[in-house]
């Protein structure tokens, strides 16, 4: 079976899905928060993420660790500079931390095959995703930090968000209701906005498009902040407030996911 992408669109460093066939090997690389390899690469079969994705959700205990995510193309840029300063506030609390930026993995959108209401976990897609899950499913506290690209957050957040879809219960009324299996854990999160221009219209739905789907999923928002004026990259360091805001945001973080 073909793998789900062309060999020649594999950058480097991109976290990436090999083939899809269940009794060959899966070989990831896997960039740290700094952007390096983490030993070179991990080796895993599709048959032990099933094994390891089949945990009731439900039941599962999350970590107090704090997953980071930025969803901003640019590497280095605003989005992760606040990211950084949101994690740090939560390191200095004696909590651990990891982050990623999503524009360093390859993963697709939702294609919205409904695998997952059976599964209970996305299977119709094998990509950078599968790597993601156990991630967010071990941390008790989340951060998503995105620019504003029209109006709304980056094609990758919104790729990222859609993917939690198969976190969801689904009933069989008309229409269907629905429950996350995230849900009752105590799962904190704190959001962030950057936008070039100065007005609270011109962020869009940027916030609003990472609140609400958190809040479905069973995410208490605990904090958020706002970026305006901002374009060039690593401009916000000049705006000490921001960088203040954002650290103490991440304290209250892992003073909440501590309790």
């Amino acid at each position: 079976m073909k793998p789900l992408y062309d060999r020649s669109l594999k950058p480097s460093g991109k976290l990436f899905f090999t083939g899809i066939n269940a009794q060959r090997r899966v070989k990831w690389t896997i960039p740290d928060s700094r952007g390096h390899k983490e030993n070179n690469s991990t080796e895993m079969t599709v048959n032990s993420f099933k094994i390891l994705m089949q945990q009731d959700v439900k039941n599962l205990f999350p970590e107090s660790k704090v997953m980071g995510f930025s969803g901003s193309p640019r590497k280095g840029g605003n989005s992760d500079i606040i990211l950084q300063h949101i994690l740090n506030g939560v390191t200095e609390n004696q909590f651990p931390t990891d982050s990623l930026r999503l524009a360093d993995c390859q993963y697709q959108p939702c294609i919205g095959c409904e695998r997952c209401r059976k599964d209970k976990i996305c299977t119709g897609l094998m990509d950078g995703m599968s790597f993601l899950y156990p991630k967010i499913i071990n941390a008790k506290g989340l951060v998503l930090v995105s620019p504003t690209h029209n109006y709304n957050i980056t094609a990758w957040m919104k790729a990222f968000i859609d993917r939690l879809y198969c976190f969801y219960d689904f009933n069989n009324n008309r229409p269907r209701g629905w429950s996350s299996r995230l849900a009752d854990q105590g799962r904190k999160a704190v959001i962030a906005g950057v936008c070039e221009q100065k007005s609270k219209e011109d962020m869009g739905f940027t916030l609003d498009a990472m609140r609400r789907p958190l809040e479905a999923l069973g995410y208490e928002i605990i904090g958020e902040l706002t970026v305006f004026g901002v374009f060039d990259k690593a401009g916000v360091k000049k705006q000490s407030h921001t960088m203040i805001k954002a650290t103490e945001l991440g304290s209250n973080l892992a003073k909440l996911i501590g309790n």
